[in-house]
């Protein structure tokens, strides 16, 4: 066992800087709050958002998550109850009863709320693990790229489980942490059953997280050494943390219409994620090929992520050696799920939330090193003045590329507000989008985001209209006179069915 002490002490002056850091970054994910939920990911973020509304509006039911997609789209079978089956809704199920019990704001803005206070909740923690491990500058360094640079801010603001998922896993860290150089026979198994709890609860949220297994194996390893395989404390975290999930995929089987899939994919929905990229010439295999490293190394990370010059510090930051490499073990992890899920990664971008915490803590610790080289620099002002500017300019490279994230198609918006203000609220529609959910979402309508039938046969199913921006089909349907115009501009039509 491990008799080494944490001699880096938090001291007044590091409380102060973490609030401080905090509200910073607060402040900066408060920006348009109030945004539609038409923003960057907007898909996504819909599907997320319409299973914690019908939580808040009709069944709280944790077993059943249902949402307002109704086609087969998602998992190529017709699913007419709406089931949403992917990760267990623990985040919809916050936000859903924030805004069922607390009515004070909307149900997008309670999701925003939730996922930024699970942000500054990593961001805290990293602090800590940056003071301990390194020095007091590193902590700062890290800290600040995870709550101000643009890439960090906006996914960790978005209505998406994955920052809900982190908090919960590094909340988990800090409690292992604890465990592992901290004492008390009374504090040790609390430290234990807290981080196993937090880690359970993390994989449940969202199941990509258990790549962090590496870093909790990795203090284990320290606490116990060349031991770890008679100890029953690694055994149990494992097991005990895997079951629930892997109960709840046992379960969700029972229900494949509401299981997301890609009956295309040549090896199945997996291969996808793992080394397939959708383009305009179809599926594309971009396993370990060069557009991989391209498209994830250089133009994700070091580009729009790290704004560029901030990589010379992550690329030193996992160079340093630190004193027990628990840092580098978060970055092993991040890696680990980069190289697996390739097809995921590349296809989109809020898939690198989970490694950005990483990132953070590279970059802090490259940081940290630059200042602590007195002996290798001209001078510590100079040093000083290298260092803000890398950061500033790489900010602003960063923010170039990320600031249209935030924009939105007022006229997606103005489509849905005629929608509900035309039909009536427990009326299925249709609409001609792809497959993109967001229109239903903002219509507060349930039905299909794709004509996935004839309409005479969606009439059957008891969809009563069907909305389209397509000039040419609304000239066709109104020269076949089938269907009735409710509503008519130069955007969009909807027709009776």
């Amino acid at each position: 066992m491990v008799k080494e002490k944490v001699t880096s002490a938090f001291k007044g002056i590091d409380y102060l800087i973490i609030g401080v850091v905090l509200i910073l970054a607060l402040a900066l994910r408060l920006y348009k709050i109030n945004t539609p939920l038409a923003d960057f990911h907007s898909w996504r973020q819909a599907d997320t958002a319409s299973v914690a509304r019908n939580f808040a509006e009709k069944d709280f039911n944790l077993l059943k998550p249902r949402y307002h997609d109704f086609s087969n789209i998602q998992s190529g079978l017709e699913n007419p109850n709406g089931y949403r089956f992917v990760e267990f809704p623990i985040y919809n199920a916050i936000m859903a009863a924030l805004y069922k019990y607390i009515p004070l704001t909307s149900l997008e803005i309670y999701g925003r709320l939730v996922t930024i206070f699970f942000s500054l909740t990593t961001i805290a923690i990293l602090y800590y693990f940056l003071r301990k491990e390194t020095n007091r500058t590193a902590a700062i360094a890290g800290s600040l790229t995870y709550a101000a640079f643009p890439f960090f801010v906006f996914f960790s603001r978005v209505v998406l489980p994955e920052t809900t998922a982190l908090g919960f896993t590094f909340i988990s860290l800090f409690f292992l942490y604890l465990f592992t150089f901290g004492k008390g026979k009374i504090k040790q198994p609390l430290y234990f059953v807290l981080s196993l709890v937090f880690f359970t609860l993390g994989i449940l949220t969202k199941p990509t997280v258990i790549f962090f297994g590496l870093s909790f194996l990795f203090l284990f390893i320290t606490k116990y050494r060349w031991h770890i395989h008679k100890k029953l404390y690694p055994y149990i975290f494992f097991v005990l943390a895997a079951i629930p999930y892997a109960l709840w995929t046992i379960y969700i089987a029972r229900f494949p219409e509401g299981i997301p899939s890609c009956p295309t994919c040549p090896e199945g929905t997996i291969s996808w994620l793992i080394k397939y990229v959708n383009t305009t010439g179809g599926l594309q295999d971009i396993f370990f090929k060069p557009s991989f490293f391209r498209w994830i190394f250089f133009e994700r990370i070091s580009s729009i992520i790290l704004g560029g010059y901030l990589t010379v510090f992550f690329v030193l930051g996992f160079l340093v050696k630190t004193k027990r490499y628990f840092l580098h073990s978060l970055w092993i992890s991040a890696l680990a799920y980069l190289l697996v899920f390739q097809g995921g990664n590349v296809q989109h971008e809020y898939y690198q939330t989970l490694i950005l915490p990483a990132l953070a803590v590279m970059v802090g610790t490259g940081v940290g090193l630059f200042v602590t080289q007195n002996k290798i620099f001209i001078s510590q002002m100079v040093t000083f003045l290298v260092i803000v500017a890398l950061f500033g300019f790489s900010f602003f490279i960063s923010f170039y590329h990320v600031r249209g994230y935030y924009g939105f198609p007022q006229g997606q918006v103005n489509m849905a507000r005629v929608i509900r203000d035309l039909t009536p609220q427990n009326s299925k529609i249709v609409t001609d989008t792809l497959g993109d959910t967001t229109l239903l979402y903002l219509s507060h309508r349930e039905g299909s985001p794709s004509v996935f039938k004839s309409l005479p046969e969606l009439q059957k199913d008891g969809y009563r209209y069907f909305v389209t921006s397509k000039g040419d089909v609304i000239e066709q349907m109104k020269k076949d006179k089938v269907y009735t115009i409710v509503f008519e501009n130069d955007q969009f039509a909807i027709f009776s069915l």
